[in-house]
């Protein structure tokens, strides 16, 4: 049987959001329903601009009182300086919370035995989260487990995952990520899609009953007008040069104008890379789409683990 893998999530980073009125603030900023979000679940979701376009994508769970946002770290700070300027008067306060937490992340088949002997249980369903002495843990598609564990309880699991786990770098976890479908919003990318471009609606990203966020108005548009002519994929290229976020795709159906970017890459095991990457919905089902130019390396479209 194959051993499962942990990795230490140090490129993942957490904001947190206190107050009476962090439930309201969120709910009115994020493209998730935030007042239906049950205690002991996470969702998928969306910061945008007035326009619509991502700044942001991330995680998100209530933990008590609190609200937790996971994102990439490099977008930690300016996110939370976005956010804070419409705070205004109201009852919340966020805070970068990364170096309070450590992010693990355990997968494999079983992993779920795995979790339990580390921090003494594991959450059952999909999106489900659970509160441990010592950690959060949620779980996520695709047999995988994440524990934010307190910084002082952080090396006695990870000493418990190891007897049981193979250590893998994060860039592993990433390739779980994209294998999964989910994307994430890089410093490379923001402002570059509308929700519906990399899927958000399809993992339940977005909600299109809640009333106004920003760029609600378009998105919503995009949805009921049936507009959308730009999906993401699942994908893989060959050779040994690593895709970069932000890297253009090009097909015949186009010529020399790009008609996808690619949003996360990651080494896959087997070789080549796998990535997810936003394409025009004709280019994709035509086939022939390339990387960094028109006659550039190959890439082949993967099924996705989830209806699209």
């Amino acid at each position: 049987m194959e051993k499962q893998t942990y990795s230490e999530l140090s490129l993942t980073g957490l904001l947190r959001f206190d107050g009476d009125e962090a439930q309201f603030f969120l709910h009115n900023q994020l493209s998730c329903d935030v007042a239906g979000l049950a205690p002991g679940h996470s969702t998928y979701g969306a910061y945008c601009t007035a326009k619509g376009r991502m700044l942001a994508s991330f995680l998100l769970w209530q933990s008590q009182q609190s609200y937790f946002m996971q994102l990439p770290s490099l977008l930690c700070e300016p996110i939370q300086k976005l956010l804070a300027k419409f705070i205004l008067r109201s009852k919340v306060k966020v805070s970068h919370a990364s170096g309070d937490w450590s992010i693990i992340g355990v997968a494999g088949k079983d992993a779920g035995v795995l979790v339990q002997r580390a921090v003494g249980d594991a959450p059952q369903g999909v999106h489900e989260v659970i509160h441990t002495r010592s950690a959060m843990v949620i779980r996520l598609p695709g047999d995988r487990y994440e524990i934010i564990a307190t910084r002082d309880n952080t090396a006695g699991i990870l000493d418990t995952l190891s007897a049981g786990a193979n250590r893998a770098d994060p860039e592993h976890w990433e390739w779980l990520e994209i294998r999964a479908g989910i994307p994430a919003i890089t410093p490379a990318t923001q402002e570059a899609f509308v929700p519906q471009m990399v899927n958000l609606d399809l993992i339940g990203g977005v909600s299109f009953e809640k009333g106004c966020y920003p760029g609600q108005e378009i998105v919503a548009r995009m949805h009921y007008r049936g507009t959308l002519k730009q999906r993401m994929y699942l994908a893989s290229v060959a050779g040994t040069d690593s895709p970069i976020p932000g890297d253009k795709l090009y097909s015949a159906t186009f010529g020399d104008q790009a008609c996808g970017t690619i949003i996360n890459a990651a080494r896959a095991p087997d070789g080549g890379y796998d990535l997810l990457a936003s394409i025009q919905i004709a280019s994709a089902e035509q086939g022939g789409v390339r990387w960094k130019a028109p006659a550039g390396p190959a890439l082949k479209i993967l099924p996705l683990p989830y209806q699209s």
